[in-house]
């Protein structure tokens, strides 16, 4: 099999209609803040305890097609012994790995992030690859102010993105390739779709530019929202209709797939916007779909509260949620679901 054959197989496994991918990368200081709200520590057998949990809900293949896990992950087991990458790969659910190592300031440029983690990725993804991991991500952060993010951050993250994709498909793991403009601030919606427009549109000159063969990634972007310290709150067909124009704009049709990332939203609001654009826009060249870490485990967290006693009802919480995103990414999604068992 060559590495071509190879990404578009784990794409073909990764990308189906009704389905989306499940977040569950949280970096140690993060995962200790989602833990915290429910007075659970973070050791390593809580994380393993909880990230089995998730895993091995019954079902979630039905509405989960692939799972990014962090590294310490990758070499943890389920109850049973069966490595955690197993349990995913046996119900046909694709392994993933976050790979970037967190971010930082962009010298020389006040106010803009960069993410590190470009040194030995190479390395690291043949390790990850070898413990069952068929894709990776990375992400770049876009702080909206008056004068971010600058054409210098916008190029310099661009570029970053670029060249973890291009490593990525070397060693014949897909990337998935997440720029995300941050809720947070008071900017309004077509402030956000300008922010994300500039984002977009240098990332695929950038991967243009590595030779990323746009066939074999998938984009994790934000939605255009208006900041959550402004006046307004958008609609979700307002927030469809801005996404969807700017998506047009800049993605190439060759990506085969969009996976919106859920930073700052409610679950409930995460869901309703993924519906009302696959409802109003259902003939995009792409799978509008979702890859949402928090608005997927908020419930699951809130029910299992680190008790093993919880964890049917954690689990049932989770493929509640699956299963009103995947009908979202069908555009079928109606309020009235949440109140159903």
């Amino acid at each position: 099999m060559t590495v071509a054959d190879e990404l578009q197989a784990t794409i073909e496994l990764m990308v189906q209609r009704g389905k989306g991918v499940l977040a569950a990368d949280e970096s140690l200081p993060t995962i200790a803040k989602r833990f915290a709200p429910i007075d659970v520590e973070s050791t390593e057998e809580n994380r393993r305890a909880y990230r089995a949990l998730l895993l091995t809900a019954p079902g979630i293949e039905d509405y989960i097609s692939g799972v990014i896990e962090f590294e310490e992950t990758l070499a943890q087991a389920s109850d049973d012994g069966t490595p955690l990458p197993e349990v995913l790969t046996a119900r046909h659910i694709v392994p993933g790995v976050k790979v970037d190592k967190g971010k930082g300031p962009l010298a020389l440029s006040p106010g803009d992030l960069i993410t590190y983690g470009l040194d030995g990725l190479a390395e690291r993804l043949q390790t990850y690859k070898s413990q069952g991991a068929r894709f990776a991500k990375w992400r770049e952060v876009y702080q909206i102010g008056e004068r971010n993010p600058s054409p210098l951050g916008i190029t310099a993250n661009a570029e970053m993105l670029a060249r973890y994709a291009a490593v990525c498909q070397e060693q014949g793991v897909v990337p998935i390739v997440e720029p995300e403009v941050l809720i947070d601030g008071d900017h309004s919606l077509a402030r956000c779709a300008e922010v994300t427009e500039a984002v977009q549109k240098e990332i695929f000159h950038a991967l243009h530019r590595h030779h990323v063969a746009l066939e074999h990634m998938v984009l994790k972007p934000n939605m255009v929202l208006p900041g959550k310290d402004h006046p307004h709150r958008a609609s979700a067909e307002e927030i469809a209709v801005a996404t969807v124009k700017v998506l047009r704009r800049c993605v190439p049709a060759a990506v085969p797939s969009i996976n919106f990332l859920s930073g700052g939203l409610t679950p409930e609001e995460a869901t309703a916007n993924l519906n009302a654009m696959n409802a109003s826009f259902p003939h995009e060249p792409w799978l509008l779909s979702f890859s949402y870490g928090r608005a997927l485990q908020q419930p699951v967290l809130e029910a299992w509260q680190g008790r093993a006693a919880n964890i049917s009802l954690a689990q049932q919480a989770l493929l509640k949620r699956a299963r009103l995103n995947g009908a979202a990414q069908r555009g079928e999604y109606h309020a009235d679901m949440e109140y159903e068992d």
